[in-house]
């Protein structure tokens, strides 16, 4: 069996049309649209010699048994945000499909195969990234998801029962890569840069760290008519000037700085602003530069305080360090992308991914991007040339040769 790319777009078409709608796909983890497109890309391995499971964190594996127990492990996300894009995170499992049938097709590799859809890579419904993948690798904390609810007010645990997940049980789930010597994720740049370059192709070396908090500025709610302006408190104010301030510390550093989110109380047009939370995303490649971006936003937001005479609180929401891709791994993914396309760029990844979690587990791990038209992603506009996605897929399965080699020879 050759490998057939065109298969790969077909596909993905296929399950477009299958779980989208006029708005973008609707593959939300934990959901009746999800489960249905398991079942679809189940249904996807008949004939093939391979063994598929589910594990007790929802992430499903085909495994294609080799010479060796060793593994090599591909894979990505099967599920979306909402309203999101035709590529992210399926294009990874669907590329990953149609090297397994390759390799399948020659026989008997010199290591076992396994394809994994980790569960709820995008944490849409309940704002936990990386459940399965996070469960996989150990790092997973199950008490602080215990009391996560959607905008329904389902709780996490009741919905992931549903599909059989227990959160006391999901990180036994780590057995699953106690063979694994390697993982390889292709995905979509999501960003602009290789379309800037007008490059198909790129080498990941790594996912930035992440720095997110909650902070919350405390003033006085008052009459927006009768309190003279020099004796407000406003809380909004704090918010406002740490907003414009954090821009300017993500530039200085290199990284990237988000206010994503603004809460204001009381939140009428009639009174000044008594408490506004927002939330702070930090983000950078470099540990030391990323410490120093969480330290001056601190400091700033202290000294806003001040001159608002109003009060400030942080409270972390989470934090990850920066995760660098394996060295001989990055080498091989250049090699396959010049044999591919003639030219590479190496890049990091602003957006987090399972491999970033496969990779803080110890299993050396690599990523293959590949161009994003308009450089946008999680929206119905994301897209991708057709003979990019192709090059991606024959650019993953020279990488899946030679990776293989490489841990037969270890």
């Amino acid at each position: 069996m050759t490998l057939q790319p065109q298969r790969t777009i077909d596909e993905l078409k296929e399950l477009r049309a299958l779980t989208g709608d006029e708005n973008g796909a609707q593959r939300v983890a934990f959901t009746e649209t999800w489960a249905k497109a398991r079942n679809w890309f189940k249904e996807k391995l008949a004939g093939l010699p391979v063994e598929y499971e589910v594990d007790e964190a929802g992430n499903a594996w085909v495994t294609l048994r080799g010479q060796s127990d060793k593994e090599m492990l591909m894979g990505g996300h099967i599920d979306s945000v909402p309203n999101g894009g035709w590529l992210d995170g399926c294009l990874n499992v669907m590329g990953a499909l149609e090297v397994l049938r390759r390799i399948a097709g020659e026989g008997t590799p010199p290591v076992t195969v396994r394809v994994v859809d980790w569960a709820d890579e995008e944490g849409a419904r309940f704002g936990r990234s990386l459940f399965g993948s996070s469960a996989c690798s150990g790092t997973m904390n199950p008490d602080e998801l215990r009391d996560l609810k959607d905008k329904e007010g389902i709780r996490l645990v009741d919905a992931i029962a549903q599909y059989g997940i227990n959160l006391d049980t999901a990180k036994q789930s780590h057995k699953q890569i106690k063979n694994a010597k390697a993982y390889l994720e292709l995905h979509i740049e999501q960003g602009p840069v290789l379309l800037d370059m007008d490059l198909p192709l790129g080498v990941v070396l790594g996912t930035f760290g992440v720095e997110r908090h909650a902070i919350r500025f405390t003033g006085q709610a008052a009459h927006s008519g009768s309190t003279p302006m020099n004796r407000r408190r406003d809380a909004l104010g704090g918010v406002s000037k740490l907003h414009l301030e954090i821009r300017e510390i993500g530039k200085r550093h290199g990284g990237v700085c988000t206010v994503g989110r603004v809460v204001t109380q009381p939140g009428i047009v009639t009174a000044v602003v008594g408490q506004a939370d927002m939330t702070l995303d930090q983000r950078h490649l470099d540990a030391d530069a990323l410490a120093a971006m969480y330290r001056e936003a601190h400091e700033a937001s202290l000294r806003i305080a001040k001159e608002e005479n109003i009060e400030v609180e942080w409270s972390k929401l989470w934090d990850i360090h920066p995760i660098l891709f394996h060295p001989d791994l990055i080498e091989m993914c250049d090699e396959a992308i010049r044999e591919t396309a003639g030219v590479v760029h190496r890049l990091p990844s602003g957006p987090l991914h399972d491999a970033a979690e496969v990779a803080r587990a110890g299993v050396p791990t690599i990523m293959v991007f590949v161009q994003s038209l308009h450089g946008i992603s999680h929206n119905k506009i994301e897209d991708t040339k057709e003979e990019h996605i192709a090059m991606s897929v024959q650019a993953l399965d020279k990488l899946a040769t030679k990776t293989m080699q490489w841990i037969a020879a270890q």
